[in-house]
């Protein structure tokens, strides 16, 4: 299945007209590939200003934290970042700066200094009257418009200091809160009623986290909005606004309330950064009656579901990337297996390819781990250089030949920004069992680990089916959203349809021939939520009702297999979660899918690993847990990027839960003479008949690796004009190897030709 992007331009309700890329399923090659213009590849010459990478720093410029990437974010919008942000510039970075939106060093205004009024009871608190706090005097805020109008002019310092782009990040409002005065407030002015306890009921704790997510939305609208006017006025000057965010699969699993998708809807807002990383995806998981951590499978999943965020869109998506995470304890075995986890995972969705490749990289080069451990270590050398590697080779990651290797059909798995909506109690004290061998409804485990969405997704994955997690929300702000899609699975069990329209635009898509999967027993309490299915004339005991009497198949159609139009409907009258309680179950899960997916014409053939062409580039995992334990073999012509000194191997195998990141060389275009991959930032390049030239930079005490293909055979490698003796000719890949230390500041390497 070769899967491909493009752009073009579709109306949208929300804006009149958005450039989109199309995400394309199909076993011949696109058509629009043939009016690309090819372009070398690999790449690692570009200029700063295409800012494919970059990274974030509270810190002053320090040379260790200098990862000669495209752009810096200057975190903090305190009264040093004009410094900060002038430094970081002098060192050639495209500005950036980032702040917190939900919490940060704002004390000024909690104790008055602001406006004369203090606002200690803006900070979020839950049911037992305690503040959630991110640390110490460091509330999470309920986000008042006083708030707004304070963080707005914080921002401003951002604009003055030069910054070009400003990142608001991690909206958040914990599902278990919203007993502050502050809320009341804004119930009052929202709902036009008298204050209700979340906790009071299902409807209230429902209406609570609807409000919380409206919150955030105005808060970010108000200040992207009135700060574009203010640069505009200024200085004339266009600053773009995004939002970096966790995924949506891990603020329903971590029991937050945040925009998402809604801020699509506000044109003041350019894009999101995915702040996905180990912290987020080790959260433990069921499947087939296991609860561990499945870190790769979880970021596969979490990386996809924010690319489905903005596809169909004209908004930019990085995906961030974690070299260590927030917890210090572990030691740098488990950062570096599980980075690699997650740098592959989102490797595998090819339609993003901007990254943000550290958060605070002076934690990283500079931290010694595990913290308090009388055996802390600085970074390993060998892992400095390939993070090195890895922030060089990810500027290269636009490509237009994404080819998977399988021929299986790929699953879209809807999931809702709702599923946000029912993650805190009353609900899981209501309507549940502690009977896992009820199938028709989910126990308290189980709700509160978001077991049903992973019932439904990693029983495929694992066995080697794609399975996209599909953003229903999207359905009515793309139009043809789900042109490419053949099966999908829906469940009510965990979230609500946002809107009845929703149900038209996937009713119309089963009618053109779709072969959609119903799973649910309409046993989630959260039916009893007051909302558009159960408010007004036409009375639904569930959401699902709705969607099935859109279908035509009247409001409760017998389980099993229903033709509707040209396509299909199947329904399985169970909670998801059941599909995660055993193989048996899982099985049975999969029976249902393979049989929707040759329904509508398409193929099941499972697979224990993942493979993507993508370019040149090679990335493949091997589940375990999976069909089989073989492990999967690659041969042909590879440098291993993951590798600190970017071997050639003609045969690479990967292990069930292992994955790996290869350059194909016998992909690679351009010309006879270019750089493969370097631990560092290659410029000023100069080729000519009898030597090449360049100048490279890498973080202060790395090792620099860089793999070259040469036409000819070195004669000598000059470093600075002294002998090189860390250099290697392979004759078969025709590739050079020069190894030498580097920092921030240019080291120039020439290379020259022999005589023969």
């Amino acid at each position: 299945m070769i899967l491909a992007f493009s752009q073009h331009s579709l109306a949208s309700f929300c804006r009149s007209a958005i450039a989109v890329f199309a995400f394309v399923a199909s076993v011949a090659s696109p058509s629009f590939l043939g009016a690309q213009q090819v372009r070398q590849s690999p790449d690692l010459t570009t200029p700063r200003d295409i800012e494919r990478t970059g990274f974030q720093e509270s810190r002053a410029y320090d040379v260790r934290s200098d990862l000669r990437t495209d752009f810096v974010m200057a975190y903090g919008i305190d009264r040093s970042l004009g410094e900060r942000l002038a430094r970081w510039q002098q060192a050639g970075y495209v500005p950036q700066v980032m702040t917190g939106v939900s919490w940060g060093n704002y004390q000024d205004y909690l104790d008055g200094e602001y406006d004369g009024r203090k606002h200690w009871d803006e900070g979020q608190v839950g049911a037992n009257g305690n503040k959630v706090s991110h640390g110490e005097r460091v509330p999470y805020m309920v986000p008042s418009v006083a708030f707004s109008n304070y963080l707005s002019e914080g921002v401003k310092r951002a604009i003055d200091a030069g910054a070009v782009a400003v990142h608001l990040e991690e909206p958040e409002f914990w599902a278990g809160t919203g007993f502050s005065e502050a809320f009341k407030r804004e119930w009052r002015i929202y709902y036009k009623e008298p204050f209700q306890r979340p906790d009071s009921s299902i409807d209230a704790q429902y209406r609570a986290s609807k409000l919380k997510y409206y919150l955030y939305a105005r808060t970010l609208d108000r200040i992207c909005s009135s700060l574009k006017e203010y640069a505009l006025t200024k200085y004339d000057r266009e600053v773009r606004f995004y939002v970096p965010t966790h995924s949506l699969l891990n603020y329903a699993q971590w029991e937050i309330v945040s925009p998402e998708s809604a801020l699509l809807d506000l044109p003041a807002i350019d894009g999101y950064i995915a702040q996905i990383w180990t912290g987020t995806s080790r959260t433990e998981n069921t499947y087939e009656g296991i609860r561990k951590e499945r870190t790769f499978e979880t970021a596969y999943l979490e990386y996809g579901v924010m690319q489905e965020l903005v596809r169909g869109t004209d908004r930019r998506m990085w995906f961030l990337h974690d070299p260590i995470e927030d917890n210090p304890r572990h030691d740098w075995n488990d950062y570096r297996t599980n980075y690699t986890r997650t740098l592959v995972a989102s490797l595998l969705h090819a339609g993003v390819w901007h990254y943000e490749v550290c958060p605070w990289p002076s934690r990283v080069f500079n931290g010694r781990y595990p913290s308090r451990s009388p055996d802390a270590t600085k970074i390993p050398a060998e892992y400095a250089t390939t993070l090195s590697v890895v922030f060089n080779q990810l500027r290269d990651m636009e490509q237009t030949e994404v080819a998977y290797d399988t021929k299986s059909t790929e699953v879209g798995v809807f999931l809702s920004d709702s599923a946000m909506f029912q993650r805190a109690k009353p609900a899981f004290t209501t309507n549940v069992t502690k009977d896992p061998s009820d199938s028709t409804r989910a126990s308290t485990l189980e709700l509160e680990d978001l077991t049903g969405f992973y019932g439904l997704t990693l029983p495929l994955t694992k066995h080697g089916i794609p399975v996209r997690p599909v953003q229903l929300d999207n359905l009515i702000r793309s139009p043809g959203y789900l042109s490419n899609m053949k099966t999908l699975v829906l469940s009510y069990e965990f979230m609500k349809p946002m809107t009845p329209a929703l149900h038209q635009a996937l009713a119309q898509w089963v009618w053109a021939g779709g072969s959609l999967v119903y799973v649910g027993a309409d046993t989630d309490p959260f039916n009893q939520a007051n909302d558009w299915w159960n408010s007004g004339p036409a009375h639904y005991e569930s959401p699902a009702e709705h969607l099935f009497e859109t279908l035509g198949m009247g409001r409760n159609p017998e389980v099993g297999v229903h033709q509707v139009q040209q396509g299909n409907v199947t329904i399985e009258r169970t909670h998801p979660a059941f599909y995660s309680r055993s193989k048996e179950n899982a099985d049975q899960y999969r029976a249902v899918v393979k049989a929707a997916v040759l329904a509508s014409g398409g193929v099941y053939e499972p697979k224990n690993y993942i493979r993507l062409q993508r370019g040149p580039y090679l990335i493949a995992a091997t589940y375990d847990e999976s069909i089989s334990e073989q492990p999967l073999r690659i041969e042909g012509n590879y440098v291993d990027l993951l590798d600190a000194d970017l071997p050639v191997l003609n045969e690479v195998v990967v292990e069930p839960g292992q994955q790996t990141w290869l350059l194909d060389l016998d992909r690679v275009s351009g010309p006879d003479v270019m750089v493969l991959a370097a631990a560092g930032r290659i410029e000023n390049w100069m080729v000519d008949e009898t030597q090449v030239q360049y100048e490279i930079t890498a973080p202060a005490g790395t090792v620099a690796t860089t793999r070259l293909r040469i036409s000819k055979l070195p004669s000598d490698v000059l470093v600075d004009d002294v002998p090189c003796e860390d250099f290697h000719w392979d004759s078969d890949s025709r590739t050079l190897l020069v190894q030498h230390s580097a920092g921030p500041e240019p080291v120039s390497v020439t290379i020259i030709y022999s005589a023969n």
